[in-house]
């Protein structure tokens, strides 16, 4: 059974990891095997476990942190979005940005509601999430391969490397779409939500800061949802027992979600992926061969 120091321990687990370009369902999957706790590790590859109840919670609780951070943000958005259907015109960025929003969460919503239980049944296990982690961490030394050729090329013919960075509210509804795409590859532990939304955004231009914005935002409705439509799990037999334990591991998500979302938003304002890449290569690695 589920105890409060593991609650808070994959409370704040998650609250880091979801925002940390590092994969929290790797992690959630690869460090309690690594802490020898074997109940929580069945439960997770179980079917109906009390498993799916943490989740619920520490979804909530990170999705509510990202409300939270974002607030005034938010307010704009959805004023923009009901204005733009009111006169069926887009005229100021927020409305831009929230219909961009909207697409680009269609691509893992639906995919997520048909597939998610079944990806999480089959792949979390340790050895699965540390192949991806690796994976994941190619993925992020790709993204900034990608964006330092294209800034030398800008380079090359305007002398200024900073030069050709795009502002949000001019991607495109199919780039949007793209990254909605990609971010559902996300459902695989190991692979980070914020980390390939984030590529995603650099390869279409985006430069660190507006990538990392777009990506907590994106992030927002998604996790938010997943946590709303499986709240029965919680409220259900599968919460039974543990929802205590639940209650303080989701305080903790959200404590260390709003404190990883106010330090990674400075941090993108000058820094890149690449710390995160050689991490999640390190530590899928060292994985690999402890559960080979």
């Amino acid at each position: 059974m589920l105890t409060f120091f593991q609650a808070i321990v994959l409370g704040v687990l998650q609250g880091v990891t979801e925002l940390f370009p590092v994969s929290s369902l790797g992690h959630s999957v690869i460090l309690p095997q690594l802490l020898g706790w074997t109940d929580v590790v069945a439960a997770q590859s179980a079917t109906e476990s009390y498993f799916l109840a943490l989740l619920v919670g520490l979804h909530v609780a990170t999705a509510l942190a990202l409300v939270l951070f974002y607030r005034d943000t938010w307010a704009r958005i959805i004023r923009g979005v009901v204005t733009s259907i009111r006169t069926r015109r887009l005229e100021t960025p927020d409305q831009r940005l929230g219909w961009l929003l909207i697409v680009a969460t269609i691509p893992a919503g639906i995919v997520g509601l048909l597939l998610e239980h079944s990806l999480r049944v089959v792949f979390a296990k340790p050895l699965a999430a540390a192949g991806f982690l690796v994976i994941n961490g190619l993925i992020l030394v790709c993204g900034e391969w990608v964006r330092r050729r294209a800034q030398g090329r800008v380079s090359a013919r305007a002398g200024d490397a900073t030069a050709g960075n795009r502002r949000l509210d001019s991607l495109g509804f199919r780039e949007a779409g793209s990254i909605g795409v990609a971010q559902v590859f996300a459902l695989l532990p190991g692979i980070s939500r914020s980390g390939i939304t984030m590529v995603a955004g650099l390869v279409r231009g985006l430069d660190h800061e507006d990538s990392a914005r777009f990506s907590f935002l994106l992030a927002t409705p998604i996790i938010l949802a997943a946590g709303v439509y499986k709240l029965p799990d919680l409220l259900g037999p599968n919460g039974d027992g543990v929802r205590p334990q639940i209650l303080v591991g989701s305080a903790a998500a959200g404590l260390a979600a709003y404190l990883s979302v106010r330090f990674l938003t400075r941090y993108f304002t000058s820094r890149t992926l690449t710390p995160f890449a050689i991490y999640c290569l390190a530590v899928g690695l060292l994985a690999l061969i402890r559960f080979a």
